[in-house]
């Protein structure tokens, strides 16, 4: 009896709201046995392991486990501990400690639910689709198990309310990364870029944080319908930076000047006594210019339109007029390409006359021939 007297007497006494340490000593379905040095063990229903429903008890605990408990209920023959309620107790402390300073935490998804994804961070946290990602998500099963960055966006401990989300996170990388990218930049840079979207007016790539524009202009040294027709979405493209603007946030940039433009090496495409195929591109007061290459126009000076004397280019031509000419000089470094109509009429011309002799010549029979018995009468 004494001893027995020893052993109650050195029993610990507990009362409701008290915080108490122990081990698990006995997991079964739905509660867990743990000896916290009460005259009896102590039990922690499933309900009260933790802030998330629990399926079985061994999914939040494992025997061995040393537990920091909070007392719910004691009687002579049962003392009834929650692990919940000091997780989060704790919980609510981080969590308002974290959404006055904006830290960034990680969390695991537990679960997906209808509207977005829970987290376990010592009680019940709540991610909004909408707060998932910057861009549209369509299916979240990918999400649960996964790893996720986050900030506290809304507390309410009267409401057990938790919001986070993960967008706040992508979008302040973001924003610093954009911010990084956009101080780094100099005019007549070339860097490499993705494309990211096109539009009527261009195209905006991406420069690993913030997008450039490519105006349509600047997308080739041909003249271009649609951006579609020189680059697609995702395309990996070398560009030159031609301004930045770091209050607007705005950046242009050239992807045709990266290119050879079309004089470079014309000299190895033409040379000087060729004949070429062209369209009349403009008609001016001193003569018609006329492209020959893509990009690659040349000027017929009115004193080379024509054999005959013409007042304006447009007595004999007209723009979108496909025509032959012949290259009468190149200068690469001026771009400059001077061409000729009339030279080619007179070899033309001469070529006509050199014909005719050549079938006179091979008629067998001369003037002289054709006349002869006419001459005759006469000289009798």
């Amino acid at each position: 009896m004494d001893e027995m007297n020893q052993e109650v007497s050195g029993m610990k006494e507990f009362s409701a709201g008290d915080i108490v340490t122990g081990k698990v000593v006995k997991i079964e379905e739905k509660q867990v046995l743990v000896d916290v040095g009460y005259k009896v063990e102590g039990i922690v229903p499933i309900s009260e392991l933790s802030s998330l429903h629990v399926e079985k008890a061994s999914d939040a605990v494992s025997e061995g486990d040393e537990l920091t408990l909070q007392v719910k209920k004691v009687e002579d023959d049962e003392i009834v501990l929650s692990k919940r309620a000091v997780d989060a107790d704790k919980a609510w402390e981080d969590l308002e400690a974290k959404f006055e300073s904006g830290e960034i935490f990680e969390a695991e998804v537990k679960d997906v639910v209808k509207g977005g994804l829970v987290v376990d961070i010592g009680l019940r946290g709540f991610i909004p689709a909408s707060l998932v990602e910057t861009y549209y998500v369509e299916d979240f099963e990918d999400y649960k198990g996964k790893t996720l960055s986050l900030k506290v966006v809304e507390l309410d401990r009267e409401q057990n309310r938790v919001i986070l989300s993960h967008r706040a996170v992508v979008e302040e990388e973001e924003s610093a990364k954009k911010h990084e990218v956009l101080q780094s930049l100099e005019e007549g840079q070339v860097i490499e870029g993705t494309v990211q979207r096109l539009t009527d007016f261009g195209a905006f790539v991406n420069l690993g944080g913030i997008d450039g524009l490519v105006h349509i202009s600047q997308l080739s040294h041909q003249h271009v319908e649609k951006a579609s027709d020189v680059v697609e979405e995702g395309q990996a493209v070398k560009v030159k930076v031609l301004s930045v603007d770091r209050d607007n946030e705005r950046i242009s940039l050239s992807l045709k000047a990266t290119q050879p433009g079309p004089w470079h090496d014309i000299t190895s495409k033409v040379n000087p006594g060729e004949t070429l195929k062209g369209t009349v591109r403009r008609l001016v007061s001193f003569g018609a210019f006329v492209e020959v290459f893509p990009g690659v126009e040349g000027l017929v000076h009115i004193s080379q339109i024509s054999n005959r004397h013409i007042g304006t280019p447009d007595e004999v031509l007209e723009e979108g007029q496909t025509v032959e000419v012949k290259v009468l000089d190149v200068d690469e470094d001026a771009k400059r390409l001077s061409l000729s109509m009339k030279e080619l009429e007179r070899e033309e011309a001469r070529a006509d006359i050199q014909q005719y002799e050549r079938e006179e010549d091979n008629s067998g029979f001369s003037l002289s021939d054709m006349i002869g018995d006419k001459l005759d009468k006469y000289k009798k």
